[in-house]
């Protein structure tokens, strides 16, 4: 069966770095208190003239660098956000704009920290179909431009950044095994950004009653995503028929130290075996897994042949995984 197959990866994250210490200066939390509840020490930040797209241009030009190939050889762009440039027009078409990629066609794939693999699911459907020959995938998030500076429960959690990755036909049995894409809307409530749509369009009301930001339910959605992501690490196993002791490398969504330390537990991994990057950059959502995947590749942490889980959770709820033979 042909596979599609990740030939290139790339990542970009702002210069500006912001610490726990520089929290400290903005609302009432403690580097300790972030430090033990989350893993994470640091996040990125955009600059005011930085948007998503300015981002998710940066990681594709280095994954097209890498894959050999220039933009025109693009047949199709999908970029994973929920912080786009504006609602309209999708940020992949000013992604295309950017890079000149005038052969393909783009659109945006919203399903929060979930995002990449959904849109790396839809990608190896179309490689496989044979509707599309090589496919920029992108993550990309300013999540700083939606965030409560405010609310020390969210602020403390959030960076930006993006990452990417080419996808082409596989000529053997490498490349991606696997998707398997999740949701359940009754526990929408958990994460959600209430402002500005067509429930809430945007008014003094909803400015006034900071509707524009990211609003999270954190101990439920923590309960909820240890169980699942523990849960979905070994179905995604079980169907391929892998035992975790085959797996090279675990690369869960950067959200929670104690969350990834789970599903390692679970699954009777090793910590050197799962790509930990969160205290550096925090949760860039849906830029979080292509950023590691990036990451693993230029620190020769992957090598052909092995096995690689992703897997992911946010808000929706959805929940994703990808198994790939690298």
């Amino acid at each position: 069966m042909k596979r599609s197959r990740i030939v290139s990866t790339g990542a970009y994250v702002p210069e500006t770095i912001m610490s726990n210490s520089d929290l400290e200066k903005m609302v009432d939390t403690s580097d300790e208190w972030i430090t033990e509840r989350t893993g994470i020490k640091e996040r990125r930040i955009a600059s005011k003239e930085q948007a998503t797209s300015d981002l998710a241009y940066e990681a594709s030009k280095i994954a097209i660098e890498r894959a050999g190939i220039t933009p025109e050889d693009i047949d199709l762009i999908i970029v994973a956000t929920i912080s786009g440039d504006m609602p309209f027009p999708s940020t992949a078409c000013f992604l295309q704009e950017k890079l000149g990629a005038v052969n393909a066609a783009g659109f945006d794939v919203n399903a929060t920290c979930s995002g990449f693999l959904y849109a790396l699911h839809i990608s190896d459907g179309m490689i496989k179909s044979g509707l599309h020959k090589r496919i920029l995938v992108v993550g990309a998030e300013t999540l700083s431009k939606i965030t409560d500076w405010e609310d020390r429960t969210t602020c403390v959690i959030f960076g930006d950044g993006a990452g990417a990755v080419i996808l082409e036909p596989s000529e053997n049995d490498r490349g991606v095994i696997s998707t398997h894409i999740n949701s359940d809307g009754r526990l929408w409530e958990l994460i959600n950004l209430p402002g500005g749509g067509s429930r809430n369009p945007a008014s003094d009301e909803t400015i006034k009653n900071r509707l524009h930001y990211i609003k999270m339910k954190g101990n439920e959605t923590f309960k909820v995503a240890v169980r699942t992501l523990e849960d979905l690490a070994v179905r995604t196993l079980e169907v391929n028929n892998l035992n975790p002791s085959q797996l090279s490398l675990l690369i869960p969504h950067q959200a929670n130290m104690r969350i990834i330390q789970a599903t390692a537990d679970r699954l009777k991994l090793p910590m050197e075996k799962v790509l930990v990057n969160l205290q550096l950059y925090g949760n860039t959502s849906a830029a979080s897994i292509p950023i590691a995947l990036h990451e693993a590749v230029i620190s020769d942490k992957i090598k052909e042949g092995d096995y690689i889980l992703l897997e992911a959770f946010g808000g929706g709820l959805t929940w994703a995984s990808a198994l790939i033979k690298w």
